[in-house]
């Protein structure tokens, strides 16, 4: 199973690009930062994920501010042409 669900805001949008196909994709970097427990001990944990919505989603998604904090759910995958992983978003809600 591949499945990502994921607290973590905005840090930076690239502009709206649309794909071959004409459809809008966006591309994100979010930063997260929790604790976490990890082999018995409370762990810091921060992380900064590439990611990337299309659609409606995209152009939705694109509207939002730098910074805010949303939940993101989603998949992994590695792009073609990539050597990172990139969460590709399903969907996303302000997170409470």
């Amino acid at each position: 199973m591949n499945h990502v669900d994921l607290t973590a805001c905005i840090a930076e949008v690239r502009p709206l690009r649309y794909t071959p196909a004409g459809l809008p994709a966006l591309d994100l970097r979010l930063e997260h930062e929790s604790e976490v427990k990890e082999a018995g001990q409370a762990r810091q944990v921060k992380a900064a994920i590439k990611a990337v919505a299309f659609g409606a989603l995209a152009e939705t998604l694109g509207k939002q501010a730098i910074g805010s904090v949303w939940r993101f759910t989603g998949f992994l995958a590695t792009p073609r042409n990539g050597k990172h992983v990139v969460l590709h978003i399903h969907e996303f809600q302000q997170d409470h």
